[in-house]
């Protein structure tokens, strides 16, 4: 016989650590619904998510370089599953929750513009003369409470609170959502949080190192790249030199994490999950020391590849699209999809209807409305 949500539920309190997040303890979901009979909350979670429209676009959403630059170059969508992996990995050695930590993770870039980091700073900076912003984490929590149309008796996914305080509260150095609610995230949210910033790293490197883009002679000078570096053979090729180094490099980030969140359980006396909310600092987290190669390292990717010509060419011509869409819209609204056009109202006025649409579009996608708009009709 299949297992029963109810076994699985007890199995929790025998193997997750006291102060995970467990199902049964779940502070629920906005709209009743009846349980499964089968899955768990956090299950259901992750399996709305993965099965959810906005989901699927994150595969044509630029991470670094653009989709069509080349098959192996990581996208959006690809660099959620990594994140998702890391955090499931970390999670489960911690003792915490997975199924949550995987949700947060699936989710926690659903709400990105295309062309990356540059989309989300142009469309907030053309937000700002109508008293508006954009922060694309909240456009994520946006998206699971209202935005996907799947249900009749509700707007969104109705995920669980656990899994949208974790969108709520996702923070990285490139992350800085504006959170009223200022008790800490969930363990297994601080996880993702410290998943992503692992992943992007390591993936940003190899994707930079493979490109062409950065030297492997400039970046041997940085202090983390010699001590993931050193124990590896010269008589490797490039391409086997580079994958042995970035799986090094996820493994001493990993193993550093586990060491200082160990420290900061003891230290802080963590033994329920609202011990970790009412916490006095993050307990999920990396030591100073890693903390500060972290920022060199940060540093080194800004000036050697967010930067690079290759990289803001598109990056310039992803902003200039955004702009010009944004005011073709604007300016005439019968522009607009129909489902779009009839979301405008009091609560969602044109300008918020225009957000939403505009970030839930992939690379391709604003490519060619571009060229409909603007380059075919001036």
């Amino acid at each position: 016989m299949p297992i029963t949500r109810e076994y699985l539920e007890q199995q929790e309190y025998q193997t997750l650590t006291s102060y995970a997040v467990k199902n049964s303890e779940s502070k629920g979901r906005e709209f009743e619904e009846p349980q499964d009979k089968y899955r768990l909350d956090f299950q259901r979670d992750r399996d709305r998510i993965i099965h959810a429209k906005s989901y699927r676009r994150l595969k044509n959403k630029t991470q670094v370089f653009v989709p069509s630059n080349g098959d192996h170059y990581r996208n959006r969508l690809s660099h959620t599953l990594e994140v998702a992996q890391i955090a499931r990995d970390i999670a489960r050695s911690l003792q915490l929750n997975e199924d949550l930590a995987e949700s947060i993770a699936l989710a926690h870039d659903l709400g990105h513009t295309p062309f990356g980091h540059v989309g989300e700073k142009k469309l907030d900076e053309l937000l700002k003369p109508y008293g508006l912003s954009f922060e694309h984490n909240l456009q994520s929590k946006r998206i699971v409470e209202k935005l996907e149309k799947k249900y009749p008796e509700f707007d969104g996914l109705n995920l669980t609170f656990e899994t949208r305080d974790g969108l709520n509260k996702h923070r990285t150095a490139y992350d800085q959502p504006d959170i009223k609610n200022n008790k800490m995230p969930s363990m297994e949210a601080q996880v993702v949080n410290l998943a992503d910033e692992i992943a992007y790293n390591a993936h940003d490197i190899d994707d930079g190192l493979r490109s062409g883009i950065i030297k492997i002679n400039i970046i041997k000078k940085l202090e983390i790249w010699e001590i993931i570096s050193h124990d590896i053979s010269n008589s490797f090729s490039e391409d086997l030199f580079i994958q042995r180094a970035v799986s090094n490099l996820i493994g001493f980030m990993i193993n550093d994490l586990y060491s200082e969140t160990e420290r900061r359980i003891e230290k802080n006396e963590i033994k329920t999950v609202e011990d970790v909310y009412n916490a006095k600092e993050i307990i999920v987290s990396f030591s100073e020391d890693l903390n500060k190669k972290n920022t060199e390292l940060r540093k080194f990717l800004y000036e050697n590849l967010y930067h690079h010509e290759d990289v803001m060419k598109h990056s310039d011509r992803g902003e200039k699209i955004i702009e010009e869409i944004f005011r073709k819209y604007m300016a005439d609204s019968s522009l607009l999809p129909e489902k779009n056009r009839n979301l405008i109202n009091k609560e969602n006025p044109l300008p918020v209807v225009v957000k939403d649409y505009i970030a839930g579009m992939t690379d391709a996608f604003a490519e060619a409305e571009y060229e409909k708009l603007v380059r075919h009709n001036g």
